[in-house]
């Protein structure tokens, strides 16, 4: 392939057919999130655990997610994106089999963890957004966001199917046939991805006229690690509306019906705001858009302090849904931006680990505080905390292109 048809082939009809395949195979493998919270309450009958017991399947899965996103990440670097995505769809379809079968508790958290989440889904996140940005240059930003928002449509589509096939066949029956439809739908999506990725050819411009190359502020190590913690310091701040909502509500006095109604509504929005970042990342760069969205989130988290009426907490459900969004998908192309394109898979990997870990420990460490205090105030309170850590690593990269630390070159 010569330099003047790989640069034709970047944004072109072929990309965004990619793109189109990028995105169904992150929505029916992003089902590995969902579906040990659809089968909560029945794993708590099956197997005569309490609740905290049958909630440990979703924390496992999301830490086993978080580091096999990485370990992918590495191997499509290595190979090219098809080998773990038909690696992920056959661990999803044996997962899912194993976990069915399982005939303890235990082997359901292992087979659910390690299979599903962990060597399953987890090729199905990062590693697609790091292909996806090796295709686009003057989109990259809004292809980004579409494949990252795969993981948001699975969280709207899924719970209601396995629910319903749940109580229509039962959960071993419904887990079998999940597993076959994923590895029936997925390992023809993923030969369409066969190609390797063009040459790269930098990080566009803010106002998408040519590609720039961005002057490393800090060692690789440090820049790493620092956006590393900028990931786990925004999701920690994320994670008390998602995964506090419904008992908030509760013991507001509202039921957890309204909770899930506020927490569906914060999801669908997250899906719009995921897409209207990627555009407006495409204007303004990936430091910019992060910066927007951490301080729009850290507002929507303030305004649960004052406001605790049922009308209330519908609106800024909605406003802190159409303020996160675009934060997660960012990272990626501040790593691209800073970063070579051949560890892309890795490096956003390891980013993207990161923002899981800090979902996990952030709705954790919410319930301690809980706990603690008999109050959310305080998880609040801990949430715009960790907030403010992430918009002060965020305002450092932004300071550090003032200094001219910033080169640029024509594509």
């Amino acid at each position: 392939m010569n330099a003047t048809t790989t640069i034709a082939e970047l944004d072109s009809s072929a990309a965004w057919r990619r793109l189109a395949a990028a995105l169904a195979l992150a929505t029916i493998g992003g089902v590995g999130l969902w579906s040990s919270v659809v089968v909560l309450p029945t794993i708590e009958a099956e197997f005569g655990v309490d609740r905290g017991g049958a909630s440990i399947p979703y924390t496992a899965t999301m830490v086993a997610f978080a580091f096999g996103g990485a370990m992918m990440g590495r191997l499509a670097d290595r190979f090219g994106i098809m080998m773990p995505l038909i690696l992920g769809s056959i661990m999803l379809g044996i997962g899912y089999v194993v976990a069915a079968s399982a005939g303890s508790y235990w082997s359901f958290v292992v087979a659910h963890a390690v299979l599903i989440g962990g060597l399953g889904s987890s090729s199905t996140f990062g590693p697609l957004v790091a292909d996806i940005s090796h295709w686009f240059l003057q989109r990259r930003g809004i292809a980004i966001a579409i494949v990252a928002s795969g993981n948001y449509l699975a969280g709207t589509i899924w719970p209601p199917i396995l629910q319903h096939a749940i109580e229509t066949i039962g959960w071993r029956y419904a887990f079998m046939g999940l597993g076959v439809f994923c590895m029936a739908t997925m390992l023809p999506i993923a030969l369409l991805l066969r190609r390797k990725a063009p040459a790269d050819h930098g990080t566009p411009s803010t106002n998408g006229a040519h590609a720039t190359i961005t002057t490393m502020p800090a060692p690789p190590l440090v820049l790493q690690g620092l956006l590393m913690l900028a990931g786990v310091a925004c999701c920690v701040a994320m994670s008390m509306p998602q995964v506090h909502m419904i008992a908030y509500c509760g013991d507001l006095g509202y039921g957890p019906a309204r909770g899930a109604e506020m927490l569906s509504i914060m999801l669908g929005l997250g899906v719009v705001s995921r897409l209207a970042s990627g555009l407006i990342a495409d204007r303004i760069g990936g430091v910019g858009t992060l910066i927007l969205g951490s301080t729009l989130q850290c507002l929507a988290l303030l305004l649960y302090l004052p406001f605790d009426g049922l009308a209330s907490l519908y609106v800024i459900a909605g406003l802190f849904g159409l303020s996160q969004g675009g934060i997660v998908p960012s990272y990626a192309l501040i790593v691209r931006q800073y970063f070579p394109a051949g560890e892309a898979g890795g490096r956003i990997g390891l980013v993207l680990m990161a923002t899981v870990i800090g979902m996990a420990l952030g709705g954790w460490m919410s319930g301690e505080i809980f706990d603690w205090t008999g109050s959310y105030q305080a998880a609040f309170l801990n949430g715009i905390a960790w907030n403010l850590l992430n918009m002060s690593v965020a305002l450092w990269l932004l300071l550090t292109r003032f200094r001219g630390g910033a080169s640029s070159s024509r594509a």
